[in-house]
């Protein structure tokens, strides 16, 4: 048994089981940098696993547990086995409710172990949201989750991150004729305290932070929008007193240019497609997501479901890989002892599973 108290533990939830979800699943256990990182706790069906180690091509050596059973960190991942799907009852390639029912139950439970004191930091494979709506039709988005399971004050802030570049936004999920609604002085303030304390927290000591314009050309002197002048030059000022290294606004189509270069660490934009566009054509196969503001980080890697090659034993696993890296970075581990640890993980899934 493993004890190292500074070991971070990751809870893992899987994803989608009609998408590649099954197979990075089964690849990550297996994988050598991730076991050397952290101790890990999956959160699935193990029927669903075993799947996913037939298109894989391996035998995952984890240790499954159910209610009553003690949980040993002794290295070797742990397998929660909610025994809640039979993969025989999907399809593969297509979004169902039962799929999204099976992902959204994975991921509700990591994120509890993770604000019980559970788990260090939550991790998962590809969602597919229009089977997480069909399973729930309240569902918005996984930030929504995390804020209710969490019992957080206010909603968290997704970044994407690629090869050290992040991109932070001020909107997400949100209809394009809504983003200048929510484009507030507030709003960019507090995105760029979070993306400078998040930042920091995988060791960028200084993190420069470029600021993107809402309109095109950052809104040519007013001409295209006066929010550029009104809310985003005051906010940038704000934050640039409050001793965060930013500069801004920019016009959108060519600040990554220049981000790309190394002129800045992090792009802030505006609305979702402003920065996705550009950090998916520069490497979509080893970005990830990372969803902070919380008490502890949320990752998973930024590509989707890929519905098109699951079951073809070809995902790739490098952003799933650096998801859970950054996670393990970002953990602030509990200096819990290992079997402490387990007593406090058993408990908490024989109370779910009451």
């Amino acid at each position: 048994m493993t004890t190292d108290k500074s070991r971070p533990v990751l809870a893992l939830a899987m994803g989608d089981p009609c998408g590649i979800s099954p197979e990075l699943t089964a690849k990550i256990i297996m994988d050598a940098e991730v076991r050397a990182a952290a101790d890990v706790i999956v959160i699935g069906d193990r029927r669903v696993l075993a799947e996913g180690e037939s298109v894989a091509g391996l035998a995952c050596d984890c240790r499954t547990w159910k209610p009553g059973a003690p949980v040993m960190f002794d290295g070797a991942p742990v397998f929660v086995d909610l025994g809640h799907l039979d993969p025989a009852r999907v399809t593969r390639g297509t979004a169902s409710r039962m799929g999204g029912t099976f992902a959204l139950a994975n991921f509700r439970a990591a994120l509890r172990l993770g604000a019980a004191g559970g788990a260090d930091a939550v991790t998962f494979t590809p969602f597919n949201k229009y089977a997480m709506k069909l399973a729930d039709g309240s569902y918005e988005d996984e930030i929504a989750v995390i804020t209710e399971e969490s019992g957080a004050a206010r909603p968290g802030r997704e970044f994407n991150i690629l090869d050290g570049l992040w991109n932070a936004r001020i909107t997400s999920h949100v209809p394009l004729k809504d983003v200048a609604h929510y484009i507030t002085k507030e709003a960019i303030i507090n995105g760029l305290v979070l993306t400078d304390r998040c930042m920091r927290d995988v060791g960028i000591a200084r993190p420069r932070i470029a600021v993107a314009g809402l309109n095109p050309h950052a809104g040519d002197g007013g001409n295209f929008g006066r929010e550029e002048i009104d809310i985003i030059e005051p906010a940038v000022a704000a934050a640039k007193a409050q001793g965060i290294l930013c500069e801004g606004p920019f016009p959108s189509d060519t600040v990554f240019l220049r981000a790309k270069r190394g002129d800045f660490d992090a792009v802030q934009t505006m609305y979702h497609d402003q920065g996705q566009i550009a950090m998916k054509l520069m490497g979509f196969e080893s970005g990830i997501t990372l969803i902070g503001g919380y008490a502890f980080p949320v990752c998973t890697p930024a590509h989707g479901t890929a519905y098109d090659i699951a079951g073809k034993g070809i995902a790739n696993l490098g952003a799933t890989r650096n998801a859970l890296l950054i996670a393990a970075r970002m953990a602030k581990p509990q200096s819990l002892d290992p079997a402490e640890r387990g007593r406090r993980v058993a408990e908490i899934f024989a109370k779910a599973a009451a």
